[in-house]
């Protein structure tokens, strides 16, 4: 089936991208690996590459393409290639959403400029710990000063992705406390200086998978936040991470996508240079039925991520479809990957094999963004049920 999504701007593109992959980020991958993190003059380079300023306004240094075709290029490359970008991709998939939504013309022009160059690098801080998904049980707390000046921040975040590198972080906040009727109500959001006086960042975490993404504890302790900083109106922060959820929900749909496609390309190759009992791995009757099977499922997911794709483009992807979306073609990825994994045998437990760290990558997708579990509870309740 002939694909529609993409078109010759977006298969430019991904030459290019695919190409700087090869020679910027293959050579130097196992160090990042190793080290746990991307460096940060990379993210100058990403830059350099217009790869931040897609979809910001040109009057800020950007493209100003009002799409997200160019993102979910980004993902089939990454994959294809058995990498990642680092922490990069909060940046431009969960911050940049609400910095144009939310920020005044003011912010924008303060903020966007070094946003596009990678100079200032952005992650978003909900969860803290004991909080997980419950993001109305928030306890950090943002407390306007008595001159009006500025806000107080005190509290600690926990599993953000991007934390280590980041020069800003739009953190999430109480400034009001939440009332018998709405526990969601008196949340906030701020665009926070990480050279703060009382920002710190703990502990890297050490994570299963996703090596080379800096993920971080955070803590505030009577951080000064300028008013100027607020992002949209006090007290609506929750409603502003709700509106957002689609977006983020079909980049990970997307992302899983993109990996179930690679393992078959990986499982493919594997099985006809690997010689058992004299013969390919890829001349048994088992192997065969395997990765067709595993490419019809790929095939499927592949329909929902363009769907979703299309959808988000034109304002029209719901709560419920990002969430089918999201549920399906992460619960397909898993399937694949494991299966592709099976065919490489004990090589496919070995991290020096691209199966091995996508295997290891792909478990946190039916986790972060909403687990599988409350994304059936989104169809659910759309279905009437």
């Amino acid at each position: 089936m002939r694909r529609t999504v993409f078109n010759e701007d977006h298969e430019a593109f991904r030459e290019t991208i695919r190409a700087f992959i090869e020679a910027e980020v293959v050579p130097v991958y196992d160090e990042w690996f190793a080290a746990g993190q991307a460096p940060r003059d990379f993210y100058y380079k990403l830059g350099e590459l217009g790869v931040f300023g897609i979809s910001v306004p040109e009057e800020f240094g950007g493209a100003g393409m009002d799409t997200h075709k160019f993102e979910a290029v980004l993902y089939e490359e990454t994959a294809r290639a058995g990498v990642q970008f680092g922490g990069s991709g909060v940046h431009v998939l969960l911050a940049l959403p609400y910095i144009k939504m939310l920020a005044t013309d003011e912010q924008k022009k303060r903020f966007l400029p070094k946003f596009v160059t990678g100079e200032e690098m952005w992650a978003i801080a909900m969860t803290e710990p004991g909080t997980g998904s419950d993001l109305a049980g928030m306890k950090t707390t943002a407390k306007l000063s008595e001159d009006g000046t500025h806000y107080v921040l005190n509290g600690a975040k926990t599993f953000i992705t991007g934390g280590v590198h980041a020069d800003k972080v739009i953190v999430c906040a109480r400034t009001a406390a939440p009332t018998a009727e709405d526990r969601r109500h008196g949340i906030s959001l701020f665009a926070v200086d990480t050279k703060s006086e009382g920002y710190s960042v703990g502990r890297k975490l050490d994570k299963l998978g996703l090596k080379t993404s800096d993920t971080a504890e955070l803590a505030f302790v009577d951080v000064k936040v300028p008013v100027e900083d607020l992002l949209g109106e006090e007290n609506k922060g929750f409603h502003y991470l709700g509106h957002n959820l689609a977006s983020e929900r079909w980049g990970i749909a997307f992302g899983a996508y993109a990996q179930a496609k690679a393992a078959v390309r990986f499982a493919k190759q594997y099985v006809q240079e690997r010689t058992v009992f004299g013969k390919p791995v890829a001349h048994f009757q088992n192997t065969k039925f395997e990765l067709a099977a595993c490419q019809a499922e790929v095939d499927a997911a592949e329909a929902v991520a363009d769907r979703a794709t299309e959808a988000l483009d034109a304002g029209e992807l719901t709560p419920a479809e990002a969430a089918s979306a999201k549920l399906f073609c992460t619960e397909v990825a898993h399937r694949v990957i494991d299966r592709c994994l099976q065919l490489h045998g004990g090589y496919g437990y070995m991290n020096e094999y691209p199966i091995a760290r996508l295997y290891a990558d792909n478990r946190v997708n039916r986790i972060y963004g909403g687990t599988s579990e409350i994304m059936k509870s989104i169809i659910a309740k759309d279905m009437g049920l």
